[in-house]
């Protein structure tokens, strides 16, 4: 996929490498658009499968800023790889649609694990992967 993303200028390099790997390799990105293309709106993005970084925003039902907002977070391919949330009592899956592909014990494409070329290339790099997390960001990727 060709696209544009915006990012933080002490990542763009490295983001520019990894891309280029995963270029190189074929590896599947659905759709790489600029996040004013869904009005700055996350869910509409995730929706769509939008791999991107840049967005001005507060973490998801939270009063700080996410690492999106300073250009430090990409999501990759996110309807595949799902945001699992605890609000309250509930727990969530974002976004809406995506529910199947938060069973990670399921085979499917562009399902991001440890196994995957672009995991080890984040890792590589010194990035956290959010599907370590207590509720898992499959998608997410920071510094």
């Amino acid at each position: 996929q060709i696209g544009k993303i915006i990012c933080n200028k002490i990542i763009s390099n490295i983001l520019i490498d990894i891309f280029r790997e995963l270029f190189n390799n074929k590896y599947q990105i659905e759709k790489i658009k600029l996040i004013d293309e869904y009005d700055f709106d996350d869910i509409k993005s995730m929706s769509d499968n939008n791999t991107s970084s840049f967005n001005y925003r507060k973490v998801m039902n939270e009063d700080r800023l996410s690492r999106h907002a300073y250009g430090l977070a990409i999501d990759i391919n996110p309807f595949y790889n799902p945001y699992i949330k605890r609000e309250g009592n509930d727990i969530n899956i974002y976004p809406k649609g995506s529910e199947v592909y938060a069973d990670r014990n399921k085979i499917f494409s562009h399902k991001l694990d440890k196994d995957d070329l672009c995991y080890k290339l984040f890792i590589k790099y010194g990035f956290e992967w959010g599907g370590d997390w207590e509720y898992p960001d499959y998608q997410h990727f920071q510094k």
